[in-house]
């Protein structure tokens, strides 16, 4: 018998995904609440109240944190054992929707396009089911509500309030959170496949930004002047290069320019122009190699016309690193949940990034993606996350619930 032979065999998994799928109706509905009415950032006033709503009775201690509004509900098993962390991003993005749905979203240029609000409703469900089955745990759920996570730090500002001091038991046992654990919807599989690796999941990310400053002049004398234009344009070139010439392929980096600003009008020759991108990695290492390259080009380019480069890099997510025991044993749960034919060891890191790299970095576990592609439609050519058409199967949700509490349900036997 294989491993996820006797997991679904110990933790019943035809029942569980009976029961995951009895929470469908309510996640549905929940997520298309949530999906009219998308917020953006650490304060979401309006999610904050939905989901407590539809946690409203559950045997749950729940606590509101103040500096975003993040909410941490806690799960107390029918015996003491550890805290197992199961995590739910809340917020959208600033953009607009052209899906057509009947559930859009009512604020404009506001839309949940990465699927938080299935993220979140799957919690919800995970919530009540194991709510139904405390008994079966020994130890406790911590379910992370977490907004913020599209670019705000949302996780990391819930671990400095204090996310994961979890208070000793009612008899002075300790009950440390010991594994954490993230679903991500993607449009890139196909509806209820899972995928996950261990080591380097996704990518760090960090805004770049060059100011080269020249001398402004007239369009017609540029040798009175000194064109901070071209430069920029030639630092641009210089930093592709740069990557491709000094760091590992199989370590990799993307240096990516998105904007490019300088000048008024067709007459005047500029003194500054702005180049602003982002940097990608998926080892510490390799970050900070990129970083000094980034400054050594283009300070030295600039300087090599007779300009200045500043350059002012904004480090942003870490690399999300799964722990490889965790992922595994979250693999064969998967397995065990969704079959060997639809579990997917992701063969490399994803160029994106995650906040809950901060959790992971505190507590060995796993962040795993759950295929969400509509049925009939191709993976490779369905609109991806972050696109103003993407759409999610909610069917998806029920394997969704089910992987969740699989990762409790196992942690916290008896």
């Amino acid at each position: 018998m294989s491993s996820h032979d006797d997991l679904g065999d110990r933790l019943a998994i035809p029942e569980l995904l009976d029961q995951a799928a009895g929470q469908l109706h309510e996640a549905i509905a929940l997520r298309r609440t949530l999906h009219r009415w998308p917020e953006v950032g650490n304060e979401l006033p309006t999610t904050r109240h939905e989901v407590l709503q539809a946690l409203d009775g559950l045997p749950l201690d729940i606590t509101l944190h103040e500096s975003t509004s993040g909410i941490a509900a806690l799960l107390c098993g029918a015996r003491p054992g550890p805290t197992i962390l199961l995590r739910g991003d809340m917020d959208a993005l600033p953009m607009p929707e052209d899906t057509g749905l009947d559930y859009s979203s009512q604020i404009t240029n506001q839309m949940h396009a990465c699927g938080h609000d299935t993220h979140t409703a799957m919690l919800v469900g995970a919530a009540k089911l194991l709510s139904d089955r405390a008994g079966d745990l020994a130890g406790r759920v911590l379910f992370m509500f977490q907004p913020g996570e599209e670019g705000h730090h949302g996780a990391r500002h819930m671990l400095d309030e204090g996310l994961l001091d979890v208070p000793a038991l009612a008899d002075g046992t300790a009950s440390p959170v010991t594994g954490a654990f993230a679903l991500h919807i993607t449009s890139s599989l196909p509806s209820g496949w899972l995928s996950c690796r261990g080591g380097p999941a996704m990518a760090s990310a960090d805004t770049l930004l060059v100011e080269v400053t020249g001398r402004g002049g007239h369009a017609s004398e540029p040798h009175r002047a000194l064109d901070p234009i071209p430069i920029a344009c030639e630092i641009v070139q210089a930093l592709q290069l740069m990557v491709t010439r000094s760091i590992d392929v199989f370590d990799p980096s993307v240096v990516t320019v998105a904007r490019i600003s300088a000048g008024t009008t067709d007459n005047v020759i500029p003194e500054r122009a702005e180049i602003e991108g982002t940097i990608r990695a998926v080892s510490e290492s390799t970050r900070a190699k990129v970083h000094a390259g980034v400054s050594r080009v283009a300070e030295g380019i600039a300087a090599a016309h007779g300009a200045s480069a500043t350059v002012t890099i904004d480090a942003g997510y870490p690399v999300t690193v799964n722990d490889e025991q965790f992922a595994a044993h979250a693999l064969d749960l998967a397995r065990a949940v969704a079959g060997e034919r639809e579990v997917v060891e992701l063969p490399h890191p994803i160029m994106g990034a995650e906040d809950f790299s901060y959790v992971l970095q505190r507590v060995p576990g796993a962040m795993m993606f759950l295929g969400g592609t509509q049925a009939g439609k191709d993976p490779s050519k369905a609109p991806p996350n972050h696109s103003n058409r993407v759409q999610f199967d909610e069917q998806a949700m029920v394997r969704g619930i089910a992987a969740y509490s699989a990762v409790a349900l196992d942690a916290l036997a008896p």
